[in-house]
């Protein structure tokens, strides 16, 4: 078996694994990045926009920011409707912050063709992946490429594979420390070539059930509506989607609408694996975490992810010792944790919990009120938004 070399195996090429790649090819350190799909279908992935001040500061320091800064939209707030009335929270005026609009898949598009340039070594279809000595100076993972059986020999594995992926998988039983929480609700999400109602995000409580108006460009919306969790998009023409976003924002004529390009169900759950290392393998994003989307925080979560274990990798190479490996852990639950807070605080805030949910639901409801009517509520809202400090 023909045996490659390597200073840091990376596991799935999406945005937490080629920024890592990235972020250490900047600072000199070797990677080879191993995906099992090919790169159209990782690139195609539907997925969240909303970019915190701290990873668009780590895509300029990767070099990958020019089209985000050109096309991305710069949302200085966000409106919060509760049963058609609508008010906006300022974040620059709140906190002084922003957040940026730039789809996900973008995002990989531009890590992935800064990867091609800079000579990056990334196989993509690279399937039945495993894990070996993981306990041992020089771990590997074994994977079938073009129909030859390699082995890629590294001084660390990153698992940046997702949910379902190998890396977390590869950690025994007994040494994993997970926490879950399932949803009675998933979202139905819909994107179509229409301007969106507003210039910036609609949140929406209403007794209907949650809404949420998007955007991935001034000409593409995505939106989002409370749905069943075994609902099928099938289920769901276009007309009836429109019908019940309009209803649940309180529109008065702005809502434009438009034949969809995609529609989708989104289960809604909350993970934490707080064994982000065993040995020498480490996870970040979506194979240590997943947080509800509505508080924006899955991607900002990988790139806050990627910044501590980057920062803690480059130490090592740069004679540090292995104090930043073994803190990494630590650093990034804390941040973590106040981000599942959050989300989970924001999907309580404004969803519908069902029958036998209908005191919280009451509470939720006159919670709301409170913060559109709060300048201390919107303020901590505000700061969760644009995104803790890392």
């Amino acid at each position: 078996m023909p045996a490659l070399k390597t200073q840091v195996a990376i596991i799935g090429a999406g945005p937490a694994g080629l920024l890592l790649a990235q972020a250490l090819h900047e600072a000199g350190v070797e990677s080879v990045v191993l995906e099992r799909k090919d790169r159209g279908a990782v690139e195609g992935r539907i997925r969240a926009g909303v970019l915190e001040d701290g990873t668009a500061r780590m895509l300029a320091e990767a070099k990958v920011d020019a089209r985000m800064r050109s096309e991305g939209l710069v949302h200085h707030g966000i409106e919060l409707a509760q049963r058609g009335r609508r008010r906006r929270i300022d974040f620059a005026d709140l906190v002084g912050g922003s957040v940026v609009i730039f789809g996900q898949s973008e995002v990989t598009k531009d890590l992935g063709d800064r990867r091609a340039l800079v000579g990056g070594e990334t196989f993509y279809d690279a399937h039945d992946a495993s894990l070996h000595g993981l306990d041992t100076k020089r771990p590997s993972v074994r994977f079938r490429h073009a129909g030859e059986r390699l082995a890629l020999e590294a001084d660390f594995i990153v698992g940046c594979d997702g949910y379902h992926g190998v890396s977390r998988a590869s950690i025994p039983a007994q040494a994993l420390r997970t926490f879950e929480r399932g949803y009675p609700f998933a979202w139905l999400g819909i994107m179509a070539d229409v301007a969106p109602p507003a210039d910036e995000l609609i949140y929406a409580q209403h007794d209907r059930g949650f809404a949420l108006c998007s955007m991935r460009s001034r000409a593409r919306s995505r939106h989002y509506i409370q749905v069943a969790p075994d609902a099928r998009a099938d289920d769901w023409p276009d007309e009836r989607i429109w019908d019940e976003i309009a209803l649940r924002i309180g529109d008065e004529g702005s809502l434009k609408r438009a034949p969809s390009i995609e529609k989708s169900v989104i289960p809604m759950r909350s993970f934490v694996c707080e064994t982000m290392r065993h040995g020498r393998l480490f996870l970040a994003g979506d194979a240590a975490h997943i947080v509800p989307p509505t508080g924006a925080k899955g991607l900002n979560l990988a790139a806050s992810d990627v910044h501590y274990l980057s920062e803690a990798l480059i130490g090592f190479y740069r004679g540090r010792g292995e104090a930043g490996l073994e803190a990494y852990p630590a650093r990034a639950l804390a941040r973590v944790w106040k981000a599942q807070r959050f989300s989970q605080w924001m999907t309580a805030l404004l969803h519908n919990f069902g029958p036998g949910e209908a005191f919280q639901d009451r509470v939720h409801r006159h919670e709301l009120d409170y913060v559109l009517g709060s300048r201390a509520a919107q303020t901590s809202l505000a700061e969760n938004y644009v995104g803790l400090p890392y």
